[in-house]
Order: C-alpha cells, then sequence, then structure tokens
C-alpha cells in the first residue's frame, strides 16, 4: 500500500469522527464513524512488518481493507454526532462495502392533538410537533380504512379546518358532526366521544362488528351502494390484521425487530405491539454481493427505520445484540424526547415474539423466488461495475421543438418499482441541456433518496460523459452506462429488425447481437424510461396548448406568450404572478387583462 496510508493512519487524531477509504481509481469503499479515529482506523490492520489488513476481520471488511490506497476523515465533537454524519453519508454518497438498505417504506400513524378544543384523527408519517400528541400505530396497511371507519361511526370534525367557518355544513345535517363550529356540543361531552372512537383503534373485532352493523343498516334502508363501500373496507380492514398464538396479554408497547442472513440476501422484519396487541407487521428483503454484517445491519435498521417514522413504543425489542446498541438508544432518545431502551430478551414472552419475528424471517428467505441474479452477474462482468445493479434507474428527456420539455426517471428493482418513477418539468430547450438539468435536480436529492447501483441514460457517449461529470462532483459511487440507437445520416435508427443500439461505458463502445440478454435487458430500462418521458410530454403539451388557448381569447398573441415564458418560466407561474410583476413584462393594461377572469 502506498507510503501516504500509512502516513495518514499515524495522524490520525484521537478525537471522534467518521472516515472514507478510497481504492486506486478513486472509488469510494467504506464509510466507517468511531469514537477514537486513532484506534477505530488502526484496528483494520496489521503494521508489521507491512502495513496488511488485521487478522480479525470480516472477509468482506478484509477485502476492502486490500483495496484501499488513500484515507479521508472529518473530525466532529461527539460520537453522537459522527454517528449520525456517518447515517447521512452512506445514504448519499454509496460506498462499496457499506450495506446501504434500500427501504422506502414509511409506515403511517394515526394520530390526535388532545391538545385542541375539539380534536380530530389524522393520518402522519412523521412526528408531529406537540406536548399532547396521541399516536395509535405504526399500520402496515389499512390505517386510512381504519380512519374512515371512525368518522362513519363517531360524530366528530369531519374536515380539517371546519372550525374556522363558525356555521353548520352538510356533515350536521346528516348526523356525522355534532357543529362544536355554533357551539352545539361542549368540550366535555365532545371528549367522551373521541374517547370511545380512541377505544376501538386497537380492537379491531369491535370497530369490524360495529362497521358491519352500519353495514346491514344501509342495506335495509336499500342503500346498497352504500353498503358495498362499507363491506369492502371491511374486507380491507380484516386483511389488514396480524394473527399470532403467542400470549402476549402482559406485554405493553414495544416495537420488535429481527433479521436473517442467507448468502447475498437478508430478510427484516419488523412487528409492532400495541396495548397488547400485534397491530402490525412487515418484511423488506434486501440483496448486496459484499455480503452482510448483523452489527452494521442492525445499525442501518434502527437508524433508517426512526429517520423517516414516529416512535409509539418506548423499548425496542431485538432478536440479537449489535455493538452500537447503547449509542442508538442514546441517538433516540435525544431525538424523540424520551427515554428509549433497546434490549434483547432471553426469556419469557419477550423472547418468544422476538423468536417469532426471526422464525417468519428465515421463512420469508426460503420463499424468496430466484431473481435476475445470474444475469445482473454477467452485466456487471460485461460493463465492469463495481457492485451487482440490483437497483437501476433509467432516465429520458422528451420536448416538441423546445415546447413542453420534460424529464422522466424510473426505477427497476427486481423489476419495474413504479413508486420510485419520477417525472422532472425542464426549462433547458436542448437534449444535452435538458439532461444536465435533471441530472443534476437527481444528485441534490441523493441524501433523500439514496442513488442507485447502476444508471441507465438514454443517450450517446456525450450524455454518459456529461452523466459522470454531475455524479462525481457529488461524491457518490454509482456505476453510469448509456444505450443509444444507431445513428444513419445523423437521425436514430429505428427500422424494425435493423436497429442497433450501442452500449457506451467506461471510455469505450459495444455493439451486441439483438439477441443478446443483456442487451435486451438494457433496452427494456431504456424503453421504459423513453415511454415514461413521452406520455409525461404529451400530458404537458396538451395543458400548454390549453393555456395558449385561453391567453389567446384573452387577446394575447403568440409572441408575448414566448415573452411571458421565457419571464415567468411556466403557465403556473404566469398565473400566480402579481399584477406588478406582469406589468413589469407586458405592460399594466395587458396586465390586468390577465389578471381577469
Amino acid at each position: 500500500m502506498p507510503q501516504s496510508l500509512l502516513e495518514t493512519i499515524r495522524n490520525l487524531p484521537d478525537q471522534p469522527g467518521v472516515y472514507h477509504y478510497f481504492d486506486a481509481n478513486d472509488r469510494l469503499l467504506y464509510i466507517g464513524k468511531a469514537k477514537s479515529l486513532k484506534k477505530r482506523v488502526k484496528s483494520y490492520f496489521s503494521f508489521t512488518p507491512t502495513l496488511t489488513p488485521a487478522h480479525n476481520l470480516s472477509p468482506r471488511i478484509a477485502k476492502m481493507i486490500s483495496e484501499a490506497v488513500r484515507l479521508e476523515y472529518l473530525v466532529v465533537d461527539s460520537e453522537h454526532d459522527a454517528l449520525i454524519l456517518e447515517n447521512a453519508l452512506i445514504k448519499q454518497l454509496r460506498p462499496k462495502y457499506n450495506i446501504l438498505l434500500r427501504d422506502d417504506k414509511t409506515y403511517p400513524y394515526i394520530y390526535i392533538d388532545l391538545s385542541q378544543p375539539f380534536p380530530r384523527f389524522e393520518i402522519t408519517r412523521k412526528v408531529v410537533e406537540g406536548k399532547q400528541i396521541k399516536y395509535y400505530g405504526p399500520f402496515s396497511s389499512g390505517a386510512k380504512d381504519i380512519l374512515d371507519s371512525l368518522y362513519e361511526l363517531f360524530p366528530l370534525v369531519q374536515k380539517a379546518g371546519c372550525l374556522k367557518g363558525k356555521k353548520r355544513c352538510l356533515f350536521y345535517q346528516i348526523k356525522r358532526c355534532l357543529a362544536p363550529c355554533e357551539g352545539l356540543v361542549t368540550q366535555e361531552a365532545y371528549a367522551k366521544i373521541v374517547q370511545k372512537a380512541m377505544q376501538l383503534l386497537y380492537k379491531k373485532p369491535q370497530l369490524l362488528k360495529k362497521l358491519e352493523a352500519k353495514m346491514y343498516r344501509y342495506a335495509e334502508d336499500l342503500l346498497f351502494e352504500e353498503a358495498q363501500r362499507i363491506k369492502e373496507r371491511i374486507e380491507r380492514i380484516k386483511q389488514s390484521q396480524s394473527v399470532s398464538a403467542i400470549d402476549l396479554a402482559n406485554l405493553s408497547e414495544y416495537d420488535l425487530f429481527a433479521v436473517a442472513v442467507k448468502g447475498a440476501q437478508a430478510c427484516v422484519v419488523k412487528i409492532f405491539i400495541r396495548e397488547g396487541r400485534i397491530v402490525s407487521s412487515a418484511h423488506s428483503i434486501f440483496r448486496s454481493d459484499t455480503g452482510f454484517d448483523q452489527d452494521e445491519l442492525y445499525l442501518r435498521i434502527l437508524l433508517d427505520h426512526y429517520q423517516k417514522s414516529a416512535l409509539g413504543a418506548k423499548e425496542i425489542l431485538l432478536y440479537e445484540d449489535f455493538r452500537e446498541r447503547d449509542s442508538v438508544a442514546k441517538l433516540l432518545s435525544n431525538r424523540f424526547g424520551k427515554r428509549i431502551t433497546i434490549t434483547v430478551p432471553k426469556r419469557g414472552e419477550k423472547r418468544n415474539v422476538v423468536k417469532l419475528a426471526y422464525t417468519n424471517a428465515l421463512e420469508y428467505l426460503k420463499k424468496e423466488k430466484e431473481d435476475s441474479t445470474q444475469l445482473l452477474q454477467e452485466l456487471k462482468e460485461m460493463l465492469n461495475l463495481q457492485t451487482l445493479p440490483y437497483t437501476i434507474e433509467g432516465y429520458d428527456n422528451s420536448h416538441l421543438q423546445g415546447e413542453a420539455t420534460v424529464g422522466a426517471m424510473i426505477k427497476w428493482h427486481n423489476g419495474f418499482d413504479k413508486s420510485g418513477y419520477r417525472r422532472y418539468r425542464l426549462q433547458a430547450k436542448d437534449e444535452y441541456a435538458q439532461m444536465r438539468e435533471m441530472l443534476t435536480r437527481r444528485v441534490a436529492r441523493f441524501d433523500e433518496a439514496s442513488p442507485p447501483d447502476l444508471m441507465v441514460i438514454d443517450g450517446g457517449a456525450a450524455l454518459l460523459k456529461l452523466a459522470k461529470k454531475i455524479v462525481k462532483e457529488s461524491g457518490a459511487n454509482v456505476d453510469i452506462v448509456a444505450i443509444a440507437k444507431e445513428k444513419r445520416d445523423f437521425k436514430a435508427n429505428r427500422s424494425k429488425g435493423k436497429a442497433h443500439d450501442i452500449i457506451y461505458f467506461d471510455e469505450v463502445s459495444l455493439k451486441l447481437s439483438p439477441e443478446d440478454k443483456r442487451l435486451q435487458f438494457l433496452q427494456r430500462i431504456r424503453d421504459e424510461s423513453h415511454r415514461f418521458a413521452i406520455s409525461f410530454h404529451r400530458k404537458q403539451k396538451r395543458k400548454e396548448d390549453q393555456a395558449v388557448s385561453l391567453l389567446a381569447k384573452k387577446g394575447v398573441g403568440h409572441a408575448t406568450v414566448r415573452k411571458l415564458l421565457n419571464y415567468f418560466e411556466s403557465f403556473e407561474n404566469i398565473e400566480n404572478a402579481s399584477f406588478e410583476a406582469l406589468a413589469e413584462v407586458v405592460g399594466p393594461k395587458l396586465a390586468q387583462t390577465l389578471k381577469s377572469s
């Protein structure tokens, strides 16, 4: 290893911080945190007779150290700060050997603010500010159906902001609200109704019984559509119920986490217990060709889950222990403003229920179907990728002579994942500038939505070079390829059966047989991003044509529309612009015309 690495290690401070390992190609390998940078980093190495990986390292970390040639570090004030910074940087920069849990699931809670004179139930996926907030959940499914049922069964304030109206509405007439806006119900009487509703939130059998009674009343009154609506809701709530043979009578409120690992796959099972009952459970499957470390898995799971979610329980139960347990407990206690404990039960009911979670994690791994790992492995070898591309994003843009310029991003994760699709309204007028605008915006969100394993650009060598430059400047560790149609007379050849695609990567190009499965896979990614971009473009074009037509009816000519768009950038901005801003561009007379209905 280069002497510079040894010198860096010898000069490390005895302070908390975050360290980064890089390979010979300056690619980020690993990010770690330490209470003492000097002691932690030295523990990776054996110093005699030469600098080599320490003998007690796991195979995964030993391989990482063998590839490392450079080390950088950041000093922070405390171990607590190091833990937060490490987790944020791993999600944003995607080091090769860190475990990155790509789990975008957030679990909704039903909450109520009891400090309000006439409180109402709402759904949230994050912490709500307030000292008298009561949470129910989290719910892996059925939260909205349960919430709708409460408003169906109890005469609560039906809409946010209702009390500001100071006038009874339709809900009072159909006996779904008691009109506190006009003082027709006291706070004390309303509070009793709220208490009855709160009692049903964790008692699904009683909730279902009341809904069935409501359904039968609708049917008797010949309101069959209403009865069918209630019936469908009942079925959805039943499907969301968790069933367990374990006696949980003595358990209170706990969040449970268990991890099982099988080769390149890991399964995480989450179970949420409230008032002695399992209110919801969920599982996620993760894949990594560099392997998994149990300590790091539990660390990432807890940090990621509670970064996105509220916390209804004061105790977290784990199937197995991990090194950073006390540090994470302190971090969560600070974050939520109450004492949070993380324990690993060894016996009794608590042990039984975490064992149940672990057993289910093993079962989920057994049932997990074979995915396209072989194809991904072939892609990795052909394109010289750093890791297996389990998560892929495809990018394309679309416009018509500079109008309705849009960009599109699609996501593939063992299949097309439409929850990860994103659309971009773009201001740039040419293809190169549009791609630059879209990728710059995507890279800016790497801290919120982690980068993929592979980015696929619809285009040629120039766009590939652009994408690499933008991603490199962000510091993220992402493989990028581009795929483009063969050009004939400076136009893409799209003749059916005669078109050939060219793959660009690592400063080289590759032309494969049309029957090659690797090419066909990349074509699927490219074609889906193209389809998504075109559909969004057509939608935007229709909207813009309608807006131009409306402006034309007001006497605004095409040249003036161009002038307005050049200044305000979109029709929405034109519509929302003030009279003064419009007058500055087109004069007071036309501004008055634009502001008139």
